[in-house]
Protein backbone atom coordinates (compact mmCIF):
# COMPACT_ATOMS: atom_id res chain seq x y z
CA UNK A 1 0.00 0.00 0.00
CA UNK A 2 2.83 2.43 0.83
CA UNK A 3 4.47 1.72 -2.53
CA UNK A 4 1.24 2.57 -4.38
CA UNK A 5 0.90 5.86 -2.48
CA UNK A 6 4.54 6.72 -3.19
CA UNK A 7 4.13 6.04 -6.90
CA UNK A 8 0.94 8.14 -7.07
CA UNK A 9 2.64 10.98 -5.20
CA UNK A 10 5.64 10.85 -7.55
CA UNK A 11 3.42 10.90 -10.64
CA UNK A 12 1.42 13.82 -9.24
CA UNK A 13 4.61 15.77 -8.43
CA UNK A 14 6.08 15.16 -11.90
CA UNK A 15 2.84 16.17 -13.60
CA UNK A 16 2.58 19.35 -11.54
CA UNK A 17 6.23 20.22 -12.22
CA UNK A 18 5.77 19.68 -15.95
CA UNK A 19 2.67 21.87 -15.93
CA UNK A 20 4.40 24.69 -14.06
CA UNK A 21 7.80 24.65 -15.81
CA UNK A 22 6.90 23.69 -19.41
CA UNK A 23 5.01 25.60 -22.06
CA UNK A 24 4.04 25.72 -25.71
CA UNK A 25 4.71 28.75 -27.93
CA UNK A 26 2.31 29.16 -30.85
CA UNK A 27 4.18 30.71 -33.79
CA UNK A 28 2.06 33.41 -35.43
CA UNK A 29 3.37 33.14 -38.98
CA UNK A 30 3.63 29.39 -39.55
CA UNK A 31 0.97 28.15 -37.09
CA UNK A 32 3.52 25.82 -35.50
CA UNK A 33 3.85 25.06 -31.83
CA UNK A 34 7.18 24.87 -30.01
CA UNK A 35 7.69 23.16 -26.67
CA UNK A 36 9.95 25.02 -24.22
CA UNK A 37 11.01 25.02 -20.57
CA UNK A 38 10.15 28.14 -18.57
CA UNK A 39 12.68 29.72 -16.21
CA UNK A 40 10.04 30.45 -13.57
CA UNK A 41 6.84 28.58 -12.74
CA UNK A 42 3.54 29.84 -14.13
CA UNK A 43 0.25 28.03 -14.58
CA UNK A 44 -0.09 29.38 -18.14
CA UNK A 45 0.60 26.69 -20.76
CA UNK A 46 0.12 28.27 -24.22
CA UNK A 47 1.94 31.45 -25.21
CA UNK A 48 1.70 33.64 -28.30
CA UNK A 49 2.90 37.06 -29.36
CA UNK A 50 0.06 39.57 -29.77
CA UNK A 51 2.40 41.90 -31.67
CA UNK A 52 3.34 39.11 -34.02
CA UNK A 53 4.96 40.22 -37.24
CA UNK A 54 3.13 43.56 -37.29
CA UNK A 55 4.72 46.96 -36.84
CA UNK A 56 2.49 47.84 -33.89
CA UNK A 57 4.15 49.48 -30.94
CA UNK A 58 3.58 48.07 -27.48
CA UNK A 59 1.58 51.15 -26.50
CA UNK A 60 -0.81 50.67 -29.45
CA UNK A 61 -1.97 47.24 -28.25
CA UNK A 62 -5.09 46.81 -26.15
CA UNK A 63 -4.63 46.40 -22.40
CA UNK A 64 -5.23 42.62 -22.57
CA UNK A 65 -2.73 42.19 -25.41
CA UNK A 66 -0.17 44.33 -23.58
CA UNK A 67 -0.45 41.99 -20.59
CA UNK A 68 -0.07 38.94 -22.86
CA UNK A 69 2.97 40.44 -24.62
CA UNK A 70 4.50 41.32 -21.25
CA UNK A 71 4.02 37.74 -20.02
CA UNK A 72 5.68 36.40 -23.18
CA UNK A 73 8.67 38.75 -22.83
CA UNK A 74 9.19 37.72 -19.19
CA UNK A 75 8.99 33.95 -19.71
Amino acid sequence: MNKKISICTLILALTLSARLFCGVYIHDEFAESHFFIKHKPTWKWEFYSPQGMSDLKFEDLSKEKQIEQNILMNI
